[in-house]
């Protein structure tokens, strides 16, 4: 009985090495899989340098070199209009630092006003105004990505500014519209706890500083120890709200960017399967062995 198990396992065994799939073996020293991108090798390559470069943002306003949208968009943050110059679209710069510049005077006017007056109308619009700044500055960062060049396939850098700038977006330009509900959707609860739970966490802030302080003639009816007690809840229960609404940001900038390179994802038409005799080596086994390796290409 022996005898015939191992006739068959050698058989069995070299049998293999006739196996073969329908082309060729040196395909088989290749990658096991091939898979290309929208960007050329010269981009591709580009997108694996460093975080940020002073000589390639500059270079671009300059007009000198290629910039990468990653680049552009990082250093507008600081140098306002950026995106604007290498476009080549000079013609915007007066709205946006006439906007910007508008917004913050406005503001330290009307604060002014408030603080002269104590009429907290004054306050308000000093808030406003330095919103209306805030809108100006991220709207040339959006103009600057939607401007950017144009490609066939969505570009990743593109997908993550959008994503970035405006949650969902990046989803948007790469076509997978069904996301944005469902991201929306998560932010919108999360957000909804996030202040809901800070109410009624300031709500019994102000319950355990009205119980603890001394000179206070009407106290709440609540006692110190339960105001703390739920204070600490609901503190706690903001803070998780605020994690999860990092989180679910987090994500779809992450989705937006990992499906932008999966656009233009392909697999090989080239599907083939070998096997053929291989040794298992010692630091693997205890004692030597033999056994079938088994090559996939797809």
């Amino acid at each position: 009985m022996t005898k015939r198990l191992v006739i068959t396992l050698l058989a069995g065994l070299f049998s293999c090495i006739a196996l073969k799939a329908q082309y060729r073996d040196d395909q088989f020293k290749r990658d096991a899989f091939s898979q290309t991108y929208a960007d050329s090798t010269e981009k591709a390559a580009s997108d694996s340098s460093q975080l940020f470069s002073f000589s390639e943002f500059f270079g671009g306003l300059a007009h000198k070199r290629k910039a990468q949208l990653k680049t552009l968009t990082m250093g507008s943050t600081i140098i306002i209009g950026g995106n604007q110059i290498y476009n080549k679209q000079y013609w915007k710069l007066p709205i946006i630092y006439g906007g910007i510049g508008a917004g913050i005077y406005g503001g330290i006017r009307c604060n002014v006003l408030y603080q002269q007056t104590g009429d907290t109308k004054y306050q308000t619009y000093s808030a406003l105004s330095y919103a209306g700044a805030g809108l100006v500055w991220w709207g040339s960062l959006m103009d600057g990505a939607v401007q950017y060049q144009k490609d066939k396939y969505p570009v990743p850098a593109k997908s993550t500014v959008y994503s970035l700038l405006l949650p969902g977006m990046g989803q948007i330009y790469n076509g997978e519209f069904w996301k944005v509900p469902l991201y929306w959707g998560l932010l919108a609860g999360s957000v909804h706890f996030w202040v809901d739970n800070n109410v009624q966490y300031q709500r019994w802030k102000w319950i355990h500083n009205q119980a603890t302080a001394e000179g206070v003639e009407e106290r709440p009816p609540q006692s110190a120890e339960t105001a703390k007690y739920y204070r600490d809840v609901y503190r706690r229960y903001r803070d998780y709200s605020i994690l999860a609404t990092a989180l679910v940001y987090l994500i779809q900038v992450i989705d937006a960017n990992v499906f932008a390179y999966m656009q233009n994802f392909e697999v090989s038409d080239d599907i083939s399967m070998k096997l053929e005799p291989a040794a298992i080596p010692l630091e693997y086994a205890s004692s030597p062995a033999v056994g079938v390796s088994i090559g996939l290409r797809f």
